[in-house]
């Protein structure tokens, strides 16, 4: 890992009271970085700044600062922006975790139209505001920085239920790529990654066989992005990589053969994609 970060750098991390965001700060704290945690739930926040610190050890609490924000306002994390800058200096790592997930309908018809607002508030311009918020001054350190965002399979494969989430996940995804193309172009010391957790236990969620912890897709995402890998999708113990790999294929010739929308779930192609499934890869 000492080709990504070393000890000293500095990791903001949103959503970072719990889940996914919590055990990437505990990784990367253990690792030497400073952490700034940011997270919309303040007793959360309280509880997992307190475990990283007392990790951390007495000698240098200063490592751990923890930000009590909602993502979706602008000036608030211009305003955090500003203090790291002011107090640590431009980040070595940027991931933009922070997520609501609201239930909608199966068609998002009847959906309020404030659920689809406040899901994009938080989940796609939550990122952007990071985004501007910090790439600016990681561009301008000239040094090897990373900036990762959390998608998802739903951005990807579109399952039906909630239409919501798919959709801005599906932006989430879009906009990453689109930015890592930038950054490339721009001379490559900046990159940005995608990850796309499989099914993982988050929150205060019961462990259940078949999820993965919040620990195994931080190893994953820390060893891929070791190898320079833009896509960072997830398996779990109960759907593999080939799995993946088929429903993504799926789904993109889904275009190309001009079937149905979300032909999987369509009764004169569920059979059809079934044989799919079974075949290998091409």
């Amino acid at each position: 890992m000492s080709d990504i970060f070393s000890p000293g750098d500095i990791a903001v991390i949103t959503g970072a009271a719990s889940g996914i965001g919590r055990a990437a700060a505990k990784r990367l704290a253990a690792m030497g970085l400073g952490v700034a945690l940011i997270d919309a739930n303040a007793e959360k926040l309280a509880a997992a700044e307190a475990e990283l610190r007392a990790a951390a050890g007495g000698d240098n609490p200063a490592r751990v600062l923890g930000f009590h924000a909602d993502v979706s306002d602008r000036v608030a994390m211009q305003s955090i922006a500003d203090r790291i800058l002011r107090d640590w200096g431009a980040p070595a790592l940027l991931m933009s975790n922070a997520a609501i997930f609201v239930h909608g309908g199966p068609g998002g018809i009847d959906d309020p139209i404030d659920n689809w607002r406040r899901i994009f508030d938080v989940n796609f311009f939550g990122i952007l505001n990071g985004v501007a918020a910090l790439l600016p001054a990681m561009l301008a350190a000239g040094q090897k920085a990373i900036i990762v965002n959390t998608g998802s399979k739903q951005g990807l494969t579109h399952p039906p239920g909630n239409p919501a989430y798919n959709t801005v996940k599906a932006a989430v995804n879009a906009y990453t790529m689109n930015l890592a193309r930038d950054l490339r172009n721009r001379g490559g010391k900046v990159s940005a990654h995608l990850l796309v957790p499989g099914w993982t236990t988050t929150g205060d969620n019961e462990h259940k066989p078949g999820a993965w912890l919040p620990e195994q897709v931080i190893d994953y995402m820390l060893d891929l992005l070791g190898k320079d890998k833009f896509w960072i999708i997830c398996p779990d113990d109960e759907t593999s990589s080939q799995i993946d790999k088929k429903r993504i294929l799926w789904q993109a010739l889904e275009i190309i053969d001009n079937r149905p929308a979300l032909s999987r779930w369509h009764d004169d192609h569920k059979q059809a994609f079934a044989d799919f499934m079974k075949k290998d890869l091409p």
